[in-house]
């Protein structure tokens, strides 16, 4: 290091042969920005938020390195060679460190960092199969494998369980190997970081607050998908658009709720008479998709006609990067600039950034044990970059048979988007072409999470804030629990605070090394009671159960039993799941499910609190703050106790939303 000036918010450093800034935006956020030519090339495309406050450091001169440092960081610039080191605010407990000079070789600019004792790492984006990288490596690439060990949907984004995270600003490809030297390398010659201070939901916040927090869906992006092409299909015969009306049809006679269909693939199968197609799906309460593998050349129109879903596929956005963003931006934008609706995109490739347009969808896969095994930690971990939308069709869109479409739709059910999707298998996947008893067992777990729509779209609007997702592995709940990182919690997740989901995959009617770590859990199907933190081997799991627990204190709002599409719901009723375990609250997030207008203040808020401390149990309704188009007067709410001697159900009076009522049970 040949000079260092501090100028506001920004340290510039000369050493030869590069020039650095580094920048303090927030107390607890900072980027290091390294150019070897001394030429500062921005990368903009990803990064939306610019106007944080800025933050001036203290800068003090420690002999051997420079000490810049804020109320939450003390970083060291080491003067010879120039290298950088992480602590907390007193220069003396280590985050991380540079364990040599940034690297500018052929292969590209590369970190060397230390790595602590027992420090974990999550991140990457989508990486099939994996959720932890400790001791192993990830591809931050364009990938076109589907499989386990791919990477669609990558972003150049980790975590680590010593505090900090680290997004690589670039759209450069690179890899990540967490072993004894952590070694980060993009293809690019130049280096250019931002660093978050925090806990893992902290570091997920500030990175999503940089680069665009998840999109808000809309309501009937939640319920369950259908996806084929409804026109001179290849693999089905002749065909034509409107038959997908009489597929929608199937769903109605049997009760199957259904919220949207993509009713043409890109891939030469095109589409006729949308017109009367649109205007069938909406008399029978399903939004209209459309796939594209070309572009939107006929996008506008498309909306107008009531186009509100758009699956975006390789053969366009292949390319990634850069280019997969534009596309995303462009077909979210192309929604919400022709109607008063929301954005609401599928794609294989995304990047850092596209969280705020799409969906992350892993891609053509084949109906099997294996792939249900490996979907599991694949969405859990997702999460950890910010992508609170991920999923997979139901039993892939190749092969499968029944009793593995069945197991996989059942956990799928607790993922926040889901699709069967089909027209490329050996039979059509809609959830009855399988017959009995396959139908009934599909339509329990589709009509279950319809009437959990209530919980889901709270924690998509806890995403819209955050950045954290409902879909979490359970070490980003119970950080402090090593058991959280084994094998066995590899293949399980949360839904949200009060669901823990263990997926059967295999063909068993038991599900072995199921973990529940601290606190009261009930099994959902049977009210049995356990203890956590708890080992479960050989726990009954019939063909029928999915294993599901719930965590003692939850408030599971729900629409009320019967409902089949949120368009016809009763709102004049909300079901309360309670789990009575001491002092637990729970606030539900409502609008009007559709429109842009819950980014204006039209929304309402209602926490329901439970104290289960003593003999009794309270339950308080809170007034409904805030208020939207649509929004019911008031509710009857009819009330299930979950107590281990049996449960009870109580159904309140009329109320009037504005008015908060406590309710001995």
């Amino acid at each position: 290091m040949t000079k260092i000036a501090l100028s506001g918010n920004t340290v510039e450093i000369s050493a030869r042969p590069v020039r650095a800034r580094v920048t303090f935006l927030t107390e607890d956020v900072f980027r290091i920005w390294v150019a070897p030519g001394g030429r500062f090339v921005d990368e903009t495309d990803m990064v939306i938020t610019t106007d944080f406050p800025g933050v001036v450091p203290d800068v003090a001169d420690a002999g051997n390195y420079v000490r810049l440092s804020t109320a939450a960081l003390a970083l060291r610039v080491y003067k010879e060679p120039l290298r950088f080191g992480l602590y907390h605010p007193d220069d003396a407990t280590l985050i991380f460190e540079e364990k040599r000079a940034l690297s500018f070789e052929d292969e590209g600019a590369t970190q060397y960092l230390t790595r602590g004792q027992g420090e974990q790492f999550f991140g990457g984006g989508m990486q099939n199969g994996r959720f932890s990288h400790r001791h192993k490596a990830i591809d931050i690439a364009v990938s076109y494998n589907w499989d386990d060990g791919g990477c669609p949907n990558s972003v150049p984004f980790y975590l680590s369980s010593a505090g900090y995270g680290v997004f690589r600003h670039t759209f450069a490809p690179g890899r990540y190997v967490f072993h004894d030297t952590i070694r980060t390398t993009h293809r690019e010659r130049r280096f250019d970081a931002y660093y978050f201070v925090g806990d893992a939901k902290h570091v997920i916040g500030r990175y999503t607050e940089l680069t665009g927090r998840p999109l808000m869906p809309p309501i009937y992006g939640l319920e369950m998908g259908d996806a084929d092409c409804y026109c001179h299909n290849a693999n089905r015969g002749e065909r034509h658009t409107l038959d997908a009306l009489q597929v929608a049809d199937g769903y109605v006679d049997r009760e199957i709720p259904l919220g949207w269909m993509l009713v043409n693939d890109g891939y030469g199968c095109g589409y006729e008479d949308l017109d009367r197609t649109a205007a069938g799906l909406r008399d029978r309460n399903v939004t209209l998709g459309l796939w594209t593998s070309t572009g939107l050349a006929d996008q506008a129109k498309e909306v107008r006609t009531g186009a509100r879903v758009r699956k975006l596929d390789v053969a366009w956005v292949g390319p990634g990067y850069r280019f997969a963003l534009d596309a995303c931006r462009q077909a979210f934008e192309g929604i919400e600039d022709n109607c008063d609706g929301r954005g609401f995109v599928w794609t294989p490739e995304g990047w850092a950034g596209s969280q705020r347009y799409a969906v992350h969808w892993s891609g053509d896969q084949e109906g099997s044990w294996e792939y249900i095994r490996w979907q599991i930690p694949t969405y859990a971990g997702a999460t950890m970059s910010g992508q609170a939308y991920t999923t997979g069709d139901v039993d892939g869109i190749y092969t499968g048979s029944a009793a593995t479409y069945t197991r996989d739709l059942q956990w799928k059910m607790f993922l926040p988007i889901a699709m069967t999707m089909d027209g490329w298998a050996d039979t059509d996947k809609q959830p009855w072409c399988r017959g009995e008893p396959y139908t009934s067992i599909n339509r329990r777990y589709i009509q279950l999470r319809e009437r959990l729509l209530p919980y889901f779209y709270t924690y998509c609007a806890q995403a819209n804030r955050t950045g954290v997702g409902m879909v979490r592995p359970l070490w980003l709940e119970y950080p402090d629990d090593p058991a959280t990182l084994r094998e066995e919690a590899k293949y399980e997740f949360l839904a949200g605070d009060a669901f823990l989901v263990a997926p059967v995959y295999d063909d068993q009617d038991v599900r072995d090394g199921i973990y529940l770590p601290a606190g009261t859990w009930t099994e959902y199907w049977t009210g049995e009671r356990f203890r956590g933190p708890v080992r479960l081997h050989d726990h009954p799991a019939p063909f029928d159960r999915l294993p599901l627990f719930i965590k003692g204190g939850s408030i599971i709002p729900m629409w009320p039993e019967g409902t089949l599409s949120w368009a016809t719901r009763d709102s004049g009723q909300l079901d309360l799941d309670v789990y009575p375990d001491g002092h637990s609250t729970f606030t539900l997030y409502e609008d009007d499910g559709v429109t842009r207008r819950y980014a204006d203040g039209e929304y309402s808020e209602q926490t329901f609190t439970v104290d289960a401390s003593g003999s009794d149990v309270q339950l308080t309704i809170g007034a409904a703050a805030g208020g939207y188009a649509g929004q019911p007067g008031g509710r009857r709410y009819a009330i299930r106790l979950h107590r281990p001697e049996g449960v009870t159900v109580t159904t309140t009076p009329f109320i009037p939303i504005t008015t908060a009522s406590t309710i001995t049970l």
